[in-house]
C-alpha cells in the first residue's frame, strides 16, 4: 500500500505537503501519486534502492522538476511563491554539483547570499559573517582562498556545504551530502545536522548510507517512484519495511542505543 495522508492533516505542523503529486522526464513517468507530509523543524531521510526516484523527489520538492498535482511549502503552494522569496527558504546541496574551476571557496559559498542581496549590489557585512560562519562550521576556512579546482572531493563537498548553510534558509535540502567525506566528517555533518534541528530548522536529506538515515526522526522509504512508507526512523514498521524495500539484504539492529543497518 501506498504512504497517504489527507490534506488535512498534511497543512498542520508540516513543511512540505503534497497530494497526488507526480513527475516525468520525457514521456516517462518517474513520481506517481505521492501523497506525503514532510514535519517543520525536523530531520526526514529519504531512502531506497537505486534508481528508485529519491533524487527526483527532492528536486521537485526544491522546484527544481516540473511536476502534476499540489505540492505546497508551509502551506503555500510552492509556485505562488516568489522565486526570490523560495530561495530565501530554501537551500540546496546536489549531487556531483560543478562550480567554476577558478573561483575560490569563499567566493562559491558567497553565492548562497545572493538571495539576500539586492540586484548588482555589493556582499553586505552580513553576508561576510555568514561566509564565514558557514565556512568554519563545515571546517573549510582554511582553504577560503583556495579555488575550487585545488580541492579534493571531500574539501569541495564541505564547501558545497557551506554554501547551502550561508543562505541561513528555513529549509536545507541534501543530496548524497556524505559523499566524498571520510568517517570522521561524516560524524561532523551528523552532528550539523542535529544543530540545524535545535535552531528549528527543516533537514530533508537523500542517503544511501542507511545507518546516518536511521538517525533522522522520519523516514520516506521510496521505491519505482512511490512512497512506499512514511513514518518514525525508530518505529519497527519503518524497518521492517526497510528490510524488504532492499530485498531482506539488510537487518536493521540496536548497536549501543542506536538503529544501524548491517549486512544480512
Amino acid at each position: 500500500m501506498l504512504a497517504t495522508i489527507d490534506q488535512a492533516t498534511a497543512l498542520e505542523g508540516s513543511a512540505f505537503s503534497t497530494e497526488n503529486l507526480c513527475a516525468s522526464l520525457g514521456d516517462v513517468e518517474i513520481l506517481h501519486q505521492i501523497s506525503i507530509a514532510i514535519a517543520a523543524g525536523a530531520w526526514t531521510s529519504i531512502v531506497g534502492p537505486n534508481g528508485a526516484g529519491k533524487s527526483s523527489l527532492l528536486k521537485v520538492l526544491a522546484g527544481l522538476l516540473s511536476h502534476r498535482g499540489k505540492l505546497a511549502l508551509f502551506g503555500q503552494t510552492l509556485e505562488d511563491i516568489p522565486r526570490r522569496a523560495r530561495a530565501q527558504q530554501m537551500s540546496w546541496l546536489g549531487q556531483n554539483e560543478n562550480s567554476g574551476e577558478d573561483m575560490s571557496a569563499w567566493d562559491v559559498v558567497m553565492l548562497g547570499r545572493l538571495p539576500h542581496q539586492a540586484w548588482l549590489a555589493s556582499p553586505s557585512a552580513e553576508d561576510h559573517f555568514a561566509v564565514e560562519q558557514a565556512l568554519r562550521r563545515t571546517q573549510a576556512w582554511q582553504w577560503r582562498s583556495r579555488s575550487i579546482g585545488q580541492l579534493s572531493g571531500g574539501e569541495r563537498q564541505r564547501v558545497l556545504l557551506a554554501r547551502a548553510l550561508a543562505v541561513d534558509a528555513q529549509v536545507i535540502l541534501m543530496d548524497e551530502p556524505l559523499a566524498n567525506l571520510d568517517p570522521p566528517h561524516q560524524a561532523d555533518w551528523l552532528l550539523l545536522v542535529r544543530d540545524l534541528i535545535s535552531q528549528g530548522k527543516t533537514v530533508v536529506s537523500v542517503l544511501h548510507e542507511i545507518s546516518f538515515a536511521l538517525q533522522a526522526e522520519h523516514m520516506l522509504i521510496v521505491d519505482q517512484g512511490k512512497v512506499l512508507h512514511c513514518g518514525e526512523s525508530q518505529d519497527a514498521r519503518t524497518h521492517r519495511m526497510l528490510e524488504a524495500v532492499f530485498e531482506h539484504r539488510i537487518q536493521i539492529h540496536q548497536v549501543l542505543g542506536q538503529w544501524i543497518a548491517l549486512p544480512k
